[in-house]
């Protein structure tokens, strides 16, 4: 992180964030008194001509234009800014002609926002700009009164900036005090005026943010199309994942067996000894495909987790960890059953993390209700330094969650230890 030497204070008139936001001020006054002469000309003419069949259009043209003008604000507010606020959904018409295009402008909340918005911004930017103006001429002005004060007595005919006068008395900032007084005056202004611009911009952050962004509602359906095709992409995964350990593992196992087990019934009537030695090979490979399968089975439902329950399901899993594990289930009843299982994969995930990465040497899990939501948190005394932005398994555990609007939250700094909080809405 950068230091400054300065204080945020005195640093606050020469940063460019403050020249870029004076710079939105001060073109955001003519733009808005362009957007505010249009939208009501041809709004109010559309309403007008409604008698008629040509208002319609009119009137569509004029929430297009609205649309547009959302489109130049959202620019700028992305450029002077910072702000990146995103479209909102287009207009489009069901037949795609011009009727069923202005039929969805007129029903399109979006342009009735922007249209709101060229009404609202321009009594706003009239009054910002009017302030900007007036704190900014007036601080520059003054705080360098003293480098330009001797331009009144040469060219101008007075000893300096006339404070007061009538036909007997006048007065004028002229003597070395009063213009050092003049010039702290204007470095009041001058500090002052950022800090004053900074609270205008944040009512036109949340002017552009809410009516030129797109609705919560259309955010909410692109979040859940976002979560769908997270879920599908985790199921596919997980198919192929079960589909790779079944002919990797058991089915090849199988098929060996099967083999083994037709030699040793060729050895069987001229070799006995040597069919029962293949035979008991055989078994033994009955035993370790079967194990394969348990720990396949486990891997997709725990019959345990099914039958006991969060409490026992996360035991049994914490007893096969190469790590020492203490596990605390503080539930007054069972949530639903695909809650479960999110909840035991995600300590199943987590509890995997520490074993091949935390050179932890011992771990602890609690689980608990918190009003509507089902509390995981996982703690490691390990080397720390876990980062789901770096591509590990918590980046997907992470997608996994807030597809079913969970939250993943990772507290490990260099030399631990970690802790990881998982929560998960109850859904009973």
């Amino acid at each position: 992180m950068a230091t400054h030497r300065l204080p945020a204070g005195l640093r606050a008139p020469f940063e460019g964030r403050t020249w870029r936001e004076l710079g939105y001020v001060l073109t955001g006054f003519p733009l808005s008194v362009l957007y505010f002469c249009l939208a009501v000309s041809l709004v109010s003419t559309g309403a007008g001509l409604l008698v008629t069949f040509l208002g319609i259009p009119v009137l569509a043209g004029a929430l297009a234009m609205c649309r547009g003008f959302g489109a130049v604000e959202r620019a700028r507010a992305r450029g002077m800014l910072g702000l990146d606020v995103a479209a909102p959904e287009p207009a489009r018409g069901k037949t795609g002609g011009a009727l069923s295009w202005m039929g969805a402008t007129l029903k399109s909340g979006a342009s009735w926002r922007h249209l709101l918005y060229a009404l609202l911004h321009f009594p706003w930017a009239v009054f910002t700009f009017s302030v900007t103006v007036a704190l900014w001429s007036w601080g520059w002005s003054l705080f360098t009164y003293p480098l330009w004060q001797w331009v009144l007595p040469m060219y101008a005919g007075q000893a300096g900036l006339q404070i007061y006068g009538d036909e007997a008395h006048s007065v004028y900032l002229n003597s070395p005090f009063e213009i050092a007084v003049t010039s702290l005056v204007g470095l009041v202004f001058v500090l002052v005026g950022p800090w004053v611009l900074r609270g205008m911009v944040a009512v036109d952050r949340l002017m552009v943010a809410g009516l030129l962004g797109p609705s919560r509602l259309a955010t909410r359906v692109t979040e859940l199309e976002s979560d769908r095709g997270v879920v599908v992409d985790t199921a596919a995964a997980d198919l192929r994942r079960i589909e790779r350990d079944l002919h990797d593992g058991a089915q090849a196992r199988l098929v060996a067996l099967a083999m083994d087990l037709g030699l040793a019934k060729e050895k069987l009537a001229g070799d006995p000894l040597a069919a029962a030695v293949m035979v008991d090979e055989a078994h033994g490979e009955v035993k370790l495909a079967l194990q394969e399968l348990r720990d396949l089975a486990r891997g997709i439902h725990p019959a345990v987790l099914t039958d006991r329950g969060l409490d026992a399901a996360l035991s049994a899993l914490a007893a096969r960890s190469t790590v020492p594990v203490s596990v605390e289930v503080d539930l007054p009843k069972r949530p639903a059953a695909a809650i479960e299982g999110i909840a035991y994969f995600t300590v199943s995930e987590l509890l995997q993390n520490v074993s091949k990465h935390s050179r932890a040497r011992r771990a602890w899990v609690d689980v608990w209700r918190s009003q509507e939501r089902l509390m995981i948190q996982v703690r490691d005394d390990g080397v720390g330094g876990a980062d789901p932005a770096a591509g590990s398994g918590l980046a997907g555990l992470t997608e996994r969650l807030d597809a079913v609007d969970g939250v993943l939250a990772v507290d490990s700094p260099a030399g631990g230890p970690t802790t990881v909080t998982a929560e998960i809405p109850w859904r009973r």
